[in-house]
């Protein structure tokens, strides 16, 4: 099996069909499909059948689909080592919450090109639910989310304890509406769990996919929402908040650092941690 082959087997299971498979890649159909069909005939198998327009795997298209994840994950993190050993530039997939990238994510990605200077971060910003997909799925080398997070297939790492706050306006009434994230936030978790268990349900809810989008609708007045508390004392509107303590079993949420199993471990990980002062000693098992 060719790599490209199998670049473009992934491609076409991502994006469900030929044409837009063909976008992606900056190749025309007839290059797809004729990749897919000698793919097909090497294995013996149909990997595709056809769904509506589009197509879907088949049981040994599903099975092909998580090797070739993990193939090309290794193909190129074996360039990536490559040409940090020859401190030539290389790329690292980052993935973290929106809090994190915004709190802390700078200074951690500043103190890593003072060691690799060469290195080219590319950064993902999205919820624990899809950071935890993409690192299963081998997009992504390695992600920050909110925990605990417990999968057999990940190490996770503790680095921090966040302390969430209930988060009003200051000089205005909020009305009864939580403003939270989109599904898989973790913090949109805990503002249901807090929701249910303190307030009877009584909030409605409205979805925002910023932290500075949610907490300028606070400020507002058109609702509540939980945040860390260091996320609200930096916000651009800090002067038109207040907030309150949580109950700890709402308030705290690690922070963690996860990674595939089956990810070798690289020097350019391990910058990463040391990068990170305030991480725990037990971080060196990674």
């Amino acid at each position: 099996m060719e790599l490209i082959a199998l670049k473009t087997f992934e491609k076409v299971a991502k994006e469900g069909g030929i044409l837009a498979a063909a976008k992606q890649m900056n190749t025309v159909q007839s290059n797809v499909t004729t990749r897919i069909q000698r793919l097909e005939e090497e294995l013996g198998v149909k990997l595709f059948s056809r769904k509506g327009r589009g197509l879907e795997l088949t049981r040994p298209g599903v099975i092909l689909l998580e090797y070739a994840q993990q193939i090309l994950q290794l193909e190129r993190q074996a360039g990536m080592a490559v040409r940090l050993a020859d401190k030539g530039a290389a790329e690292i997939k980052i993935g973290a919450m929106e809090s994190f990238t915004a709190t802390h994510l700078p200074q951690l990605l500043g103190a890593l090109r003072e060691s690799c200077p060469k290195l080219k971060p590319q950064v993902t910003a999205t919820t624990t639910a899809e950071l935890l997909r993409a690192v299963l799925e081998h997009h992504i080398d390695c992600a920050f989310v909110g925990g605990p997070i417990s999968h057999p297939d990940l190490i996770s790492v503790d680095v921090m304890s966040q302390e969430l706050v209930l988060v009003k306006p200051k000089t205005v009434a909020a009305a009864d509406n939580l403003v939270l994230f989109r599904e898989g936030c973790v913090y949109r978790q805990k503002a249901l769990q807090w929701s249910r268990d303190y307030q009877n349900n009584r909030y409605g809810l409205s979805e925002l996919g910023t932290l500075e989008g949610i907490l300028g609708c606070v400020a507002q007045g058109l609702g509540v929402t939980l945040m860390p508390r260091n996320v609200v004392e930096l916000s651009i509107y800090r002067n038109s908040l207040t907030f309150e303590t949580l109950p700890d079993e709402v308030a705290v949420v690690p922070t963690q650092f996860i990674r595939h199993r089956n990810t070798p471990r690289l020097k350019v990980i391990e910058a990463l941690f040391d990068s990170l002062r305030w991480l725990p000693d037990r971080a060196e098992a990674v």
